[in-house]
């Protein structure tokens, strides 16, 4: 049996995904720039887009899932979004799992996408999204595309963004990748393809902290403010795939005034790139001058309004 084809018109919106610019940005002439990836620009608002799309496509050329298919995913957010828009592309029903408490603006986005969206009590975390994801594809005979153990979700970095960022950057050559970790995809991805085109790189993980010690406002198994971030679940990132790693502590607070400032800027971004940025300054203070850093702005902000990024704006 041949793997369905998605319509003409949808896989033409779909290989829009990616080539966002990259640019260098500092925030203070006592910081040193940094290579930005506007990841923000593509076509949901997230660099998961770019998972959505190369996971969802390989499965169709796979003949795993075609125009009526459903697809289940577990996600407190971007990939989510991502999937609700490619599935609505390719005549896909998806359906989201999440923790209670996550902001409505997400679950907003995924069902205007004609998405459905299930809720796991907020106590469970993550986890219990993850545990819901399985009963319902087992329920409805459902794509799981599993992000946290997926390898695609780190090749679709490697083989895509990567290769775009070495053809963006001067003198094509990557001194250093930094990110957060949710899945680790992002992170693992990159430093693979700028390993794969020459680059000696050093990979730098940014780890929120939160002196506080404030529940993340949308899942209560985050330990941090910053969405997205979630330690100890994902089979992508492991120090072993990432030699020399280095990682780097950044207050959550100042993560999110760094977004603002972002804002203000005209990066509309949410709290990751705040942190991720922070980061990157980091990182090229502990690198000799010069040396090209690169980071991604992973999404934007309008899926963060009722949270606490825009509580003093």
């Amino acid at each position: 049996m041949s793997a369905p084809q998605p319509l003409a018109a949808c896989g033409r919106y779909l290989a829009q995904v990616g080539r966002p610019p990259l640019v260098q940005v500092r925030l203070s002439a006592k910081q040193p720039a940094v290579w930005c990836k506007l990841e923000f620009l593509n076509p949901s608002g997230s660099t998961k887009d770019r998972i959505a799309h190369f996971i969802l496509e390989k499965a169709c050329r796979q003949g795993q899932i075609g125009p009526g298919s459903t697809v289940v995913e577990a996600s407190s957010g971007s990939t989510s979004i991502a999937m609700a828009l490619a599935c609505a592309q390719l005549g896909i029903h998806f359906v989201a799992v999440m923790p209670e408490g996550v902001s409505n603006e997400r679950s907003l986005i995924i069902r205007s996408f004609g998405g459905e969206v299930v809720f796991t009590p907020k106590s469970e975390g993550i986890l219990g999204a993850l545990a819901g994801a399985e009963r319902e594809a087992k329920a409805r005979n459902a794509f799981l595309p599993r992000q946290f153990e997926n390898q695609d979700n780190a090749a679709a970095h490697r083989f895509g963004t990567a290769l775009e960022v070495i053809a963006q950057i001067p003198g094509g050559t990557v001194d250093a990748v930094v990110s957060g970790v949710g899945t680790g995809g992002t992170l693992v991805g990159l430093f693979q393809g700028f390993c794969d085109c020459g680059c000696r790189v050093t990979p730098f993980a940014a780890r929120p902290i939160s002196g506080k010690s404030v529940p993340d406002v949308e899942c209560s198994s985050f330990s941090t403010r910053i969405p997205g971030v979630v330690e100890g679940l994902s089979q992508i990132f492991r120090k072993e795939a990432l030699p020399g790693l280095v990682e780097l502590e950044v207050d959550d607070q100042e993560a999110l005034e760094t977004a603002r400032q972002l804002i203000r800027l005209g990066f509309p971004v949410g709290p990751s790139s705040g942190l991720n940025y922070l980061a990157a300054v980091q990182a090229a203070r502990q690198l000799p001058e010069g040396s090209q850093v690169v980071t991604v702005f992973p999404d934007r902000m309008e899926r963060y309004f009722s949270t606490e990024l825009f509580r003093s704006i």
